[in-house]
């Protein structure tokens, strides 16, 4: 285990970093995931009228704004991927690579920007279909295994698989020259399909076919339902109360990932909501011991 905290945020936008102060604010031990960039979406507006205070700024300028504000708080990100959120009684476990947290409460802020699963991806999920290639390599030693990437972090994760399978293809989903070990054959394609029975046999591409006995997705972000087990989903959104409550004890969401409207304001909003409320969840456990 890498650590234990009171709150665990996943999502460095607006949301995760409002709820991010005013945890600290409230002297809790935080940890908060995410990228960067802080946020795809922000650094994308060209121009941002909306947001209290700060009028006609790019979203440059309001990322510069956050990392000030969250660096003179002494708040520090973890540029770790979360791979799963497990809820254990009263904490819960994170899965990160190899590595592995612990957090009383856990505030998920992910944004709405999830990669579009591949046909069979969810179906053949836990059946040779993975989403952390370090976590998963021991059990594909002297196998084949496709890895798809979407960002430059999988050509590390690619690298780690090949010293244990026996064959690695890599298919890069971005573009730019890869850093990868020259024994890993590169598939410049579009996957199409994820095909098996009881496990993944195939990885059906636009212009071929691999046999793979595992197919590991490294995407930018999970669907928070494949992050979370057992959190309701409600048309494409996160399931929340008035207080960023899940229907899961201590899980909260905030942000663009529980719905409409997609703004930046209202996101820091429901952040500040979700972070209270895991700061009361937190004392009230800890006055029932």
């Amino acid at each position: 285990m890498d650590g234990r905290y009171d709150i665990a945020i996943i999502g460095s936008g607006p949301a995760g970093l409002s709820a991010a102060i005013n945890s600290k604010i409230r002297n809790k031990n935080i940890i908060i995931f995410w990228n960067s960039d802080l946020s795809r979406k922000l650094i994308t507006a060209p121009i941002i009228n909306n947001y209290l205070g700060f009028h006609n700024v790019t979203g440059i300028q309001l990322k510069q704004e956050f990392e000030s504000h969250i660096s003179n708080m002494g708040i520090k990100l973890n540029y770790e991927k979360v791979n799963a959120v497990y809820a254990m009684g009263d904490y819960y476990s994170l899965m990160v690579n190899e590595k592995m947290y612990e957090a009383t409460a856990v505030i998920i802020a992910t944004g709405i920007e999830f990669d579009k699963p591949i046909k069979g991806e969810q179906e053949l999920l836990g059946k040779g279909v993975g989403y952390c290639a370090t976590c998963d390599a021991p059990l594909y030693k002297s196998k084949t295994v496709s890895i798809i990437a979407y960002n430059k972090d999988g050509e590390e994760e690619a690298d780690f698989v090949s010293e244990l399978a026996e064959k690695v293809y890599y298919i890069p989903m971005y573009s730019g020259e890869l850093n990868i070990n020259s024994s890993i054959e590169v598939i410049k394609d579009i996957p199409l399909e994820i095909i098996g029975a009881e496990r993944v046999e195939l990885l059906k591409l636009k212009n071929s076919e691999i046999k793979t006995d595992g197919v590991f997705i490294l995407k930018n972000s999970v669907a928070p339902d494949q992050l979370v087990p057992g959190i309701i989903i409600e048309q494409g959104h996160i399931k929340v109360d008035r207080n960023m409550n899940t229907n899961i004890p201590g899980c909260f969401a905030a942000g663009d990932c529980t719905g409409k409207p997609y703004q930046y304001l209202k996101s820091a909003g429901e952040g500040q909501v979700a972070a209270l409320n895991a700061v009361l969840y937190i004392d009230s456990i800890k006055n029932k011991k």
